[in-house]
């Protein structure tokens, strides 16, 4: 099974951007991670983060027919990009929204989520261990 692992803006900014929020640990951190996690369940994982939101939708549509399922933290996309979204729809893969943070339980403009209503689950509040929630559902499910 090969996942595509997709991190949205500011996760390269991890262990520098609010660490009260987001934590101490790097993107660096967060790569080895989700490497170590996927070599456990032994799937195969491309781990991929862009800052904008175009080459987020190309990386979404170049999916298809090259990966099973997605990972995807759209980041601060989640709240309004329907591109997304569609772009999400459009591949037709096995999704899981992920957010290192519990979006509920911070301001209410974080509380709308577009890319989840592609996605067949969402993990949100866990840190590193939603992404290896997310990939081990998709494996469970797909691999």
């Amino acid at each position: 099974m090969k996942i595509l692992i997709i991190n949205g803006p500011n996760l390269n900014m991890l262990g520098i951007r609010e660490p009260g929020v987001y934590g101490t640990e790097s993107y660096a951190d967060l790569v080895r991670y989700l490497e170590t996690a996927c070599a456990e369940l032994g799937v195969e994982a491309e781990v991929w983060q862009s800052n904008h939101e175009g080459a987020i939708v190309d990386k979404i549509q170049q999916a298809y027919g090259t990966a099973d399922a997605i990972v995807i933290n759209p980041a601060a996309y989640t709240h309004y990009s329907i591109a997304i979204l569609d772009a999400l729809k459009a591949v037709s893969l096995p999704a899981v929204e992920v957010h290192l943070s519990d979006i509920y339980q911070r301001e209410p403009f974080r509380h709308v989520s577009y890319p989840a209503m592609a996605c067949e689950k969402s993990v949100y509040g866990k840190g590193f261990a939603g992404y290896r929630e997310a990939i081990e559902y998709l494996f469970a499910k797909y691999g």
